[in-house]
C-alpha cells in the first residue's frame, strides 16, 4: 500500500520533520505557505512552496486563503495524484515515537455502544480531568461511566484512525488556560466509536483510507482552531451512512507544541463552542444514500443555510470535489 505523510509548515524543518523523514514505508509530503522559509528543503521529503501548489493544482490552489491551515490540502491532492492509499495527517511539532503506527482499518475491536451521544474519549485513556478540543463545552464534566463499551470485541471496518499524543496533546484553549497540565494517556487497545456515538478528532495524528479521501476537506474560511475539528464533526455521520467507524488507538507521538497564545487560541475556537453541537446536528440531518462527495457536499449546503460557513466555503468545496 502507498502511505503519505501530509504535514503542513512555517518553520525551519523541526525534529519531527527529521523523524517522519526517515520512515522507509512511508512518502513525506511538507505544504508550505507565504511564511514558509524560502530556502525549505530536507532530505527524503518532497516540498510544495507555494509556486509548486499553483502548478499542481491551479484551480484549487488559487481559491483556498494563504496563511490558513487549509493550504494542506494541495499535499493531500499531491498524494493522491501519487497513488496514495492512506493519507496520515499530523504536524510538524508532534515527534513519532519509534512504534508509530496504525491499527489494521478492519478488525475485531472494542467497540463502544451505539448512540451515546457525544464522548470523551479522553476518559478511557487517562484518569486526568482533561477532554479532546473541540467537545461541547456541556460535556467537559460529563462521568466516565456515559462511555460504555461492548461485550465483545465487534468485527468493524475503520474509516479513520486517530492516534493521540502525550505530553500536550490536543485540548481546547479553556483547559490550557484553566489547567495546562500535562498528559501521558495509557497505552491501552484501541477503540472503535459505533454509530450515533461521536467525538471530535483532529488532524494531528489521523490516517484516512482510499474510499473517503473526499473527507479530507479542510474548510478555508473558519477559524484556524475550528477547521479540523468542522472536518471531523462533518466526517461521522457520513462514516456511519457508508458503514466506516472512526478508532481511536494510543499515543504514538509526542506534542512539542509550537508557541502559541492561549487567548489567541481561545478567540479562534469561540466559533466552534458556538457551532459544534449544531453543526452535527444539520449535518446528521443532511445524509442520505449517495456517495460520499455528494454527502459531504450536501453537508456543507446545510452548514451554509445555518450560517457556520459561507459560500466562498462551496467555492472551495465545488474545486475540491472536481478530483474524484
Amino acid at each position: 500500500m502507498k502511505k503519505f505523510i501530509v504535514i503542513t509548515s512555517i518553520f525551519n524543518p523541526t525534529e519531527a520533520i527529521e523523524a517522519f523523514s526517515k520512515l522507509s514505508d512511508y512518502r513525506l509530503v511538507v505544504v508550505g505557505d507565504k511564511k514558509t522559509p524560502a530556502d525549505w528543503h530536507y532530505t527524503n521529503c518532497t516540498f510544495l512552496n507555494v509556486e509548486a501548489q499553483i502548478d499542481l493544482s491551479s484551480s484549487l490552489a488559487t481559491v483556498i486563503p494563504f496563511n490558513h491551515y487549509g493550504r494542506k490540502m494541495i499535499g493531500y491532492v499531491y498524494a493522491m495524484q501519487q497513488g496514495a492509499d492512506i493519507i496520515i495527517d499530523t504536524d510538524d511539532d508532534n515527534i513519532p515515537y519509534k512504534d508509530w503506527t496504525f491499527p489494521s482499518f478492519e478488525g475485531d475491536f472494542l467497540s463502544s455502544k451505539n448512540d451515546l451521544g457525544w464522548v470523551n474519549i479522553y476518559h478511557h485513556f487517562s484518569d486526568q480531568h482533561i477532554w479532546p478540543r473541540g467537545l461541547p463545552l456541556r460535556n467537559i464534566n460529563d462521568s466516565r461511566d456515559k462511555l460504555q463499551w461492548q461485550k465483545e470485541k465487534i468485527n468493524n471496518r475503520i474509516g479513520i484512525w486517530q492516534g493521540l499524543a502525550n505530553e500536550d496533546p490536543d485540548v481546547d484553549a479553556i483547559y490550557r488556560l484553566t489547567s495546562d497540565t500535562p498528559c501521558v494517556f495509557k497505552a491501552k487497545e484501541p477503540v472503535v466509536l459505533e454509530k450515533g456515538t461521536v467525538c471530535p478528532f483532529n488532524s494531528q495524528n489521523t490516517a484516512i483510507q482510499k474510499e473517503l479521501f473526499p473527507l479530507l476537506f479542510l474548510p478555508s474560511f473558519v477559524t484556524f482552531r475550528f477547521t479540523d475539528i468542522l472536518r471531523g464533526i462533518i466526517a461521522q455521520p457520513i462514516l456511519w451512512q457508508h458503514h466506516y467507524r472512526l478508532g481511536f488507538t494510543k499515543a504514538t507521538v509526542v506534542q512539542k507544541r509550537n508557541v502559541h497564545d492561549y487567548f489567541k487560541d481561545f478567540e479562534s475556537e469561540v466559533p466552534m463552542y458556538l457551532h459544534a453541537e449544531k453543526s452535527f446536528e444539520a449535518v446528521s440531518k443532511s445524509i442520505s444514500n449517495v456517495p460520499v462527495k455528494d454527502n459531504l457536499y450536501n453537508a456543507y449546503e446545510a452548514l451554509l443555510k445555518i450560517n457556520v460557513v459561507d459560500q466562498r466555503e462551496i467555492t472551495v468545496l465545488t474545486e475540491w470535489l472536481k478530483l474524484f
